[in-house]
């Protein structure tokens, strides 16, 4: 046909197209390919032939089958990117981990830097080395006492800039963030002078002091995001149904805000057993953990230490499991509930 563009049911896919009149183009069914020709106004015909969907290197359906080959090949290979990222990232940072509690069964003496043998005795006898008990003591009591001052005061905190409109309530919450954004040397040294411009003697309360000052910060940021997401309605229902300010908190809001305030004080805890700068700032000649291990390496960190550090992670993570599995408990529970 001539005069336009030819359209032939083909009886294979293929692909038929036409530009003028001296185009002719046709879908061959057996070999399920293209076939394309051309008359030229010379007379002279030409044709071109290229098979649909095979994997050779001249087609063009070759073509499109190794590169889509290709690029599921490059898929996998970038699909396994991430896992390798991730495996070699927790190796780095569970190696530590891993010497230092492998180490807490060292038969060494004053140096635990090489293996000199196994032995239980760094475990049942971890007072052994000389301010190790002590200072893990102290540390312990600065974060008990911090936690539950900074987490008292950072609730109430937290619940006045959400619930209630005030002046400079804007200002209070930027100058909330300054301890978080301030450096913790510049942190610590300003207190320090602060205390020695009061005359204030260093020691446990300088220590617990500065602790609270720092942590409340981060209480207020974790249960600002819990009761902003409560539903004044709650409490609300609770007021019509004549209960005093006093009871629709310890009954209602408090219930709510329970699960922000614990992770507010299990990070508040951390910060504060863990934190050396500000503390050596301000300490005196008290020593906590931190500070105790920073001063021995010096000389070799005891194996008693690294028995205190493994224990101390050991809970850490066994309070974790057990919090995972008890809220899969009751989610489960719920469910049976609801079903």
């Amino acid at each position: 046909m001539s005069g336009g563009p030819s359209w032939t049911k083909p009886r294979a896919r293929g692909i038929a197209v036409g530009a003028d009149a001296t185009w002719s183009l046709s879908a061959e069914s057996a070999q399920g390919g293209l076939r394309l020709g051309a008359a030229t106004p010379g007379g002279i015909a030409r044709e071109l032939e290229a098979p649909v969907g095979e994997s050779g290197s001249g087609g063009a359906g070759g073509s499109r089958g190794s590169g889509a080959s290709g690029r599921r090949r490059g898929i996998r290979v970038r699909g396994l990117g991430l896992p390798i990222y991730t495996a070699l990232a927790l190796l780095f940072l569970l190696i530590p981990i891993a010497y230092t509690f492998v180490f807490s069964f060292n038969n060494s003496g004053k140096l635990n830097i090489a293996w000199q043998g196994f032995t239980l005795d760094k475990w049942t006898n971890v007072c052994a080395a000389q301010g190790v008990c002590e200072a893990f003591a102290n540390s312990i009591l600065v974060g008990v006492v911090a936690t539950v001052l900074a987490t008292a005061l950072g609730t109430a905190i937290a619940i006045a800039l959400v619930r209630y409109r005030f002046r400079a309530r804007s200002a209070i919450s930027l100058l909330l963030f300054l301890p978080m954004a301030t450096p913790e040397v510049v942190l610590g040294a300003g207190l320090a002078a602060q205390f020695l411009s009061l005359g204030v003697n260093k020691g446990l309360v300088t220590i617990i002091i500065a602790h609270t000052m720092f942590c409340i910060s981060f209480v207020v940021v974790t249960v600002k995001a819990r009761v902003a997401s409560l539903d004044p309605a709650l409490e609300e229902a609770g007021r019509d149904l004549y209960g005093s300010a006093v009871a629709v908190f310890w009954r209602i809001t408090f219930p709510l805000l329970l699960p922000g305030i614990a992770a507010a004080a299990l990070l508040s805890f951390a910060l504060s057993f863990d934190d050396f700068i500000i503390t050596n700032f301000n300490s005196g000649a008290v020593d906590t953990f931190p500070k105790f291990i920073y001063i021995a390496a010096a000389r070799g960190i005891p194996a008693e230490a690294n028995v205190v550090a493994s224990a101390v992670f050991i809970l850490a993570i066994v309070i974790v499991v057990v919090a995972q599995v008890t809220r899969a408990a009751r989610a489960a529970r719920l469910a049976r509930l609801r079903g």
